[in-house]
């Protein structure tokens, strides 16, 4: 069969549909099919639907989704038929597969939208359907309240009550480590001595303060690069006055405040050089918002040892909020995207520093350092060509 007897048939069978008479129109779609042609697949089955063949109209939507898994029109017509097949996980599948493709597009077809708004409603049906089902059995099983926090976060997950998020950091991504946001005091041994000496470490911040020292912008240009893309770029707002700083001590500071670095002796806190130990106050006042953003590696955790506190202070990384409580260090991976917020009227302020990620070994550790210092060798232009 030509080309042209392809395209006649086709003429053909559409003319046949407009006029009502979808047993001719799937005659002469037939006839395409059986000389081993491809025949117009949505109009075959709309044909199929028509004569109330459900399963002719099922596979004419494959043709057409075998030729375009994204194609919207044959995705909702298939999420339809599934509805009348009363197999309504199928339905809910397809449904949400044309719905993300829909959201997609600038503007979906106007002749769509009733098929769209359907495909909604139902979408949200089930899903409430569903939640239910699903917590009604974890409630028989006895486990709906004291299910793991690793259940309850996939839980949560997949009944669309929390989003999806992974480490994305901005410098340096190592693969294989656990995606955690929060980690939890107890697991980490060395911390109780820092927190039993919450008083001495208060009482030195209130001797900082006392003394009018100044603190630095936490968020500051560097003439050789571009300047940060954040609106707290060179603002007090979000404050630090360092102990160490890329791996260099502050001298004057440390020597004012000796119980603190006595604590932050007891941290795994990584030595690269010109990059860590970083340890410093971290000072949030009244109103600022820091906005979403992540951080270089997820090779580290930032730990946040609370000292002023007020309530209203809270910190979210990916999708969980914790609050800062005095003595109640938090200790996350900033590779998540992160915010953080003063809702009070008092300023907010923390011991900031970084630690290595307990999954790492003293061999990766020792890898990493070299890897690092190796790539800040070369942007010195200390490197073998300089």
């Amino acid at each position: 069969m030509g080309a042209k007897d392809v395209e006649a048939l086709v003429q053909s069978g559409i003319d046949a549909l407009r006029n009502g008479d979808a047993a001719q129109a799937r005659a002469l779609f037939d006839q395409i099919v059986a000389e081993g042609g491809a025949p117009p697949w949505l109009a075959l089955a709309k044909a199929c639907n028509m004569l109330g063949d459900a399963e002719g109209e099922e596979q004419a939507l494959h043709g057409q989704l075998d030729l375009d898994r994204s194609d919207l029109f044959a995705l909702l017509l298939m999420g339809e038929l599934k509805v009348r097949q009363r197999d309504e996980r199928a339905a809910d599948s397809f449904f949400r597969a044309g719905l993300r493709i829909a959201a997609a597009m600038p503007s979906p077809p106007a002749r769509l939208q009733p098929l769209l708004e359907r495909a909604r409603s139902f979408t949200s049906t089930a899903q409430r359907r569903f939640q239910t089902h699903l917590l009604e059995r974890l409630a028989g099983a006895g486990i709906a309240d004291d299910a793991s926090p690793r259940v309850r976060q996939a839980l949560d997950l997949l009944l669309g009550r929390t989003e999806l998020y992974l480490q994305q950091p901005v410098m340096f991504y190592y693969p294989g480590l656990p995606q955690r946001q929060f980690y939890e005091r107890a697991e980490f041994e060395w911390l109780a001595a820092i927190e039993t000496a919450l008083p001495a470490l208060q009482d030195e911040l209130a001797g900082v303060l006392a003394g009018g020292q100044e603190f630095e912008p936490y968020v500051t240009g560097d003439p050789a690069r571009p300047k940060p893309n954040n609106p707290l770029l060179m603002d007090p707002s979000w404050g630090a006055y360092y102990f160490w700083r890329n791996g260099a001590p502050v001298e004057a500071h440390a020597a004012r405040c000796p119980a603190t670095m006595e604590a932050l002796a007891l941290a795994p806190i990584p030595v690269i050089a010109k990059r860590s130990p970083m340890a410093l106050y971290s000072l949030l006042k009244p109103g600022t918002h820091i906005q979403p953003h992540h951080g270089l590696l997820n090779t580290r955790l930032i730990c946040h040892v609370p000292l002023i506190a007020p309530e209203g202070c809270t910190l979210r990384v990916g999708n969980e909020t914790r609050a800062w409580r005095e003595g109640e260090t938090l200790i996350f991976d900033d590779s998540f995207e992160h915010e953080a917020w003063n809702r009070s009227d008092r300023t907010r302020i923390v011991l900031l520093f970084e630690i290595w990620r307990p999954e790492l070994d003293e061999a990766e550790r020792a890898q990493l350092t070299i890897l690092f210092e190796s790539i800040d060798l070369f942007s010195s232009g200390d490197g073998p060509d300089a």
